[in-house]
């Protein structure tokens, strides 16, 4: 492992830092909390980049509105939770398969832009998130799922040891990043938000020195 963790400054930080995993924030809003019957609504994608002094920050989100798929259960009490009208005439929201697509290939190539391995995703409660993008990919029957089958990162049990706050909005709020509450329960906003919760946490991480720590116990391997 030595040759990973020398002063000379590595050509893609990324894939140094995560042990060869890119982390993606993903957000979805849905019709209800079963990943197998429930619709999924929205799905949101935030990608980072990392300078060569290790410090993390978002490079840019992409959001897919989403139909809901043949014979999807939606709650109305999930409706009136994020506000969707799924069939409003202006949503101009896409096929499941046709979303994930798009979204998939945004993540296969940042992987491999950055010399890693795969995708690990990142999400506040992302068992939920996983477990949605997972069900929707095995329904689309898309092939080569760019994220890793199980291991996350979620922030919530990040912010929980960082602030000492579990929740998101208060999460932010503690560390000094804007939430609006008007905009929240959309994905593309949640997911930036937690992008830069993330970000704010990894960076801390750094600046405690932390990483220095992680390299020299990866060294001694």
């Amino acid at each position: 492992m030595a040759q990973l963790i020398d002063d000379t400054p590595p050509c893609a930080p990324l894939s140094l830092r995560f042990r060869g995993f890119l982390p993606v924030v993903i957000d979805v809003e849905t019709g209800g909390f079963n990943a197998q019957t429930d619709a999924l609504l929205e799905i949101a994608a935030t990608t980072f980049k990392m300078d060569q002094t290790g410090r993390l920050s978002i490079k840019q989100t992409h959001s897919f509105h989403i139909q809901p798929f043949d014979g999807a259960n939606i709650e109305q009490s999930a409706l009136e939770f994020t506000g969707i009208d799924p069939y409003h005439p202006f949503r101009q929201a896409q096929h499941e398969k046709e979303a994930l697509t798009e979204l998939l290939g945004i993540v296969r190539r940042d992987v491999k832009s950055n010399d890693c391995n795969r995708a690990v995703l990142v999400g506040h409660n992302a068992t939920f998130d996983h477990g949605f993008l997972s069900a929707a990919i095995e329904r689309c029957g898309i092939k080569r799922n760019p994220f890793h089958p199980f291991s996350t990162f979620d922030t919530a049990t990040l912010a929980g040891l960082a602030f000492g706050h579990t929740v998101l909005a208060k999460a932010c709020r503690l560390a000094d990043i804007a939430f609006d509450n008007e905009e929240a329960h959309s994905a593309a906003y949640d997911a930036e938000k937690t992008a830069e919760l993330f970000c704010s946490i990894v960076n801390r991480w750094l600046d405690l020195g932390g990483w220095d720590l992680a390299k020299e116990a990866l060294a001694r391997e």
